[in-house]
């Protein structure tokens, strides 16, 4: 018979080798997440400063009463394609989730990074819209609403598996009210998608942080290193994807604007 204080070493052993494993997968997630926020920010803000200008004799459009867009800016907000750059990350995400069993983790990884820079330039009219202070404050509240929701979705002892399907319908809801109020064009609709969807997503950071957990317990005794690494990338992509919708939720409330 085993000696049982053998067996217990041994059960201990396993439970800290998972948790340090765990603490490593999620460092990976959220570094993962940081380093695709700092390229989507850096190549809006880039972008941003290509699409303005103040010399009328290299404007394409006039902005305001002394900004003019220049042909990169009036190609990019103005001309047909408008409707390539609104819902290119859409189509992204919809492509890279449907390809990633196909894909090694090294490539997910590049291909995120490309998505985030995507993402920046779909989001680039935020710097002509809105003054960059109300962009840093937002952005500020953002990360310490984001950092609490998602403290708490990992510690909870509390099974939220259940908002899944909840706040996947919530969501859809959403890119449909979004797509009807192009053509609307009503701010009271705008302000409503924007209250809901803070409270989505909100939802979704709590539940996507334990639902990464919990995969991550489940699957760490198989040892696929080659899944642990995608399902850390798909991880990242779904806490950025819940941060930048939050991000844009809160500055369309409280932005102010240029």
């Amino acid at each position: 018979m085993a000696d049982v204080n053998t067996i217990r070493s041994t059960a201990g052993s396993r439970a800290s080798a998972i948790d340090e494993g765990l603490r490593a997968h999620m460092n990976k997630v959220y570094g993962t997440m940081s380093i695709g926020m700092l390229i989507t920010f850096a190549a809006a803000w880039a972008i941003s400063g290509l699409s303005v200008t103040t010399d009328p004799s290299a404007a394409a459009a006039q902005l305001s009463q002394d900004k003019y867009l220049t042909q990169i800016g009036y190609a990019l907000y103005a001309s047909p394609l408008k409707w390539v750059v609104m819902f290119a990350p859409l189509a992204f995400v919809f492509g890279f989730s449907a390809m990633i069993n196909k894909m090694s983790a090294a490539t997910a990884q590049t291909v995120f990074y490309a998505f985030a820079a995507v993402m920046g330039i779909s989001i680039s009219s935020i710097f002509l819209v809105f003054t960059g202070y109300s962009i840093a404050q937002v952005f500020l509240i953002t990360s310490i609403a984001f950092a609490g929701l998602s403290l708490w979705g990992y510690t909870t002892k509390k099974d939220i598996s259940g908002w899944g399907s909840f706040l996947i319908m919530g969501v859809i809801g959403l890119i449909v009210a979004s797509i009807v109020n192009i053509f609307l064009a009503s701010s009271a609709l705008m302000f409503a998608i924007s209250a809901i969807g803070v409270l989505i997503f909100a939802g979704l950071t709590a539940y996507d942080t334990q639902k990464i957990k919990t995969e991550y317990l489940a699957h760490a005794h198989h040892g696929d290193t080659e899944w642990l690494g995608k399902a850390a990338i798909m991880g990242a992509l779904s806490l950025y994807l819940d941060f930048i919708n939050m991000f844009m939720m809160l500055l369309s409330l409280f932005g102010n604007r240029e």
